[in-house]
């Protein structure tokens, strides 16, 4: 069985495999892994699981041999139609029909030309043709083949109608636009989620008031140029991916509707419709999750009736959070240490005192009772830094206090016991002049526990009595 494997491996490293014969590999190679499957075994539980009393669950072979098969069939399919897209797409190419319809003319040097050029052709960087073998041109074809549910010929089309739409619409020029002024406020790219993806913040918060969505959306020539700032805004966050085997290949969208205007502000809407409808048409699965959060009442009350109509799969790439569920929602898809201090996280501009790579723990308040968080501060001469969130809603209380470790020393109280802020990060400082800890403690009244997140440093600092006499 190990020698088979070997002979598969080998094949696909060599590069002399054809197209037209990977897929008589490929079903060897499923029927080799649906082999190997039944020699080995499906993973189940390790012997001190089994060594118990109570009477395990064998799966039948004949249900485990079904659900191999489904699966195996699974991966044929799409395997099948990725091969048969990269030869459509080669036709395409050579027979310079990429942009629609073949062409009338056959031959002649401009054909030829015309041919030439398209074999050229890169679609967010990528080249297009699979006989270049870029590691990246599979990567992207699957975006059009997921998006049709692997239908051949409704992803080349799809494909084709992109290619169209980017000539017509010039959108491998916008990035030389300047379209950034009245929109600065409206989006910014901050840090990664948990799996690499990058996060794009949309704040649509900044057109709450009447006067500013008419100096931004006021009228059709206006809305055109929003329409390519969110183009150009897509384009950009493309320059951060890799369509690479293993690479981060789509983003992460957070779309804030804090204080945003209700369903009455037709001009918004249309136009967030139109770039919505042309992200789904023309950048396939670029969006790996849309995470919606401050949602209002009327837009959650909307969305809960027509998500009905929508399937499973596409469901999934939505989240929508309200008010109070925006922090713990965000902290699900990205680290703390990522996540800006205005949602709940650590991540400060420009921040002097932590860096990402410094480690977050975690407490749990359980319900109706104290808890302590104790930063030893054992050296004299430094200066102790600490930030904290709680997350959810804001019915936690706190104080923080320092207590030297000398008994005959005075403790001394340096925030007063408060209400958390609801969504928001604090950070704190202490100079120690003696050794002792910093002691923060919680009280949770509510029924339920809460979760806190902490992370301190330590910075050598020299006292201002010294900096005064020099």
């Amino acid at each position: 069985m190990g020698k088979k494997r070997e002979n598969i491996n080998k094949a696909k490293e060599s590069g002399k495999v054809q197209d037209q014969n990977m897929a008589n590999l490929f079903d060897y190679e499923i029927a080799l892994q649906v082999q190997e499957g039944h020699e080995k075994g499906c993973p189940s539980q390790t012997n001190s699981d089994q060594e118990t009393d109570e009477e395990t669950f064998e799966e039948p072979p004949s249900v485990r041999e079904d659900r191999l098969n489904v699966a195996m069939r699974m991966k044929e399919r799409k395997f099948k139609a990725l091969v048969e897209f990269r030869c459509r797409v080669e036709d395409a190419i050579l027979g310079d029909y990429l942009f629609g319809k073949p062409s009338n003319k056959v031959g002649g040097e401009d054909n030829a030309k015309a041919i030439e050029q398209l074999k050229e052709i890169t679609l967010w960087g990528v080249p297009l043709m699979p006989s270049k073998r870029h590691g990246g041109t599979d990567i992207v074809l699957l975006k059009f083949l997921e998006a049709k549910d692997y239908k051949v010929l409704e992803a080349l089309e799809m494909l084709q109608r992109t290619l169209k739409w980017r000539k017509e619409f010039k959108a491998d020029e916008i990035l030389e636009e300047n379209l950034v002024p009245g929109f600065e406020n409206l989006t910014y790219q901050n840090s990664r989620d948990k799996d690499g993806h990058p996060v794009y913040y949309n704040v649509y918060g900044a057109l709450k008031d009447q006067q500013t969505q008419y100096r931004i959306l006021g009228s059709e020539e206006k809305r055109e140029k929003f329409l390519r700032w969110r183009v150009q805004y897509m384009e950009k966050a493309i320059k951060e991916l890799r369509f690479q085997p293993g690479g981060t290949n789509s983003i992460v969208q957070i779309i804030d509707m804090k204080h945003a205007q209700g369903p009455t502000t037709k001009e918004l809407r249309s136009v967030c419709r139109k770039s919505w409808k042309l992200f789904q048409d023309h950048y396939p699965h670029l969006i790996h999750l849309n995470i919606i959060i401050n949602v209002p009442l009327w837009y959650y009350i909307s969305n809960t009736f027509s998500s009905r109509l929508k399937t499973q799969r596409k469901k999934s790439k939505i989240v929508i959070a309200r008010p109070g569920k925006v922090t713990s929602t965000l902290l699900k898809f990205i680290p703390p240490e990522n996540l800006p201090v205005e949602y709940g996280g650590f991540k400060r501009d420009n921040d002097d005192d932590f860096s990402p790579e410094d480690k977050v723990s975690e407490v749990t308040v359980r319900a109706n009772a104290f808890e302590h968080i104790r930063i030893p501060a054992p050296q004299a001469g430094v200066t102790m830094v600490w930030d904290l969130t709680v997350v959810g809603s804001c019915d936690v209380s706190y104080k923080e206090e320092f207590i030297p470790d000398d008994e005959g020393s005075y403790k001394v109280l340096l925030q007063n016991e408060k209400e958390k802020k609801k969504g928001e990060g604090v950070r704190n400082s202490f100079y120690i002049s003696e050794p002792g800890k910093i002691v923060i403690t919680f009280d949770n009244p509510l029924l339920k526990k809460k979760k806190v997140l902490y992370r301190y440093k330590t910075k050598p600092t020299v006292p201002i009595y010294v900096l005064n006499k020099k």
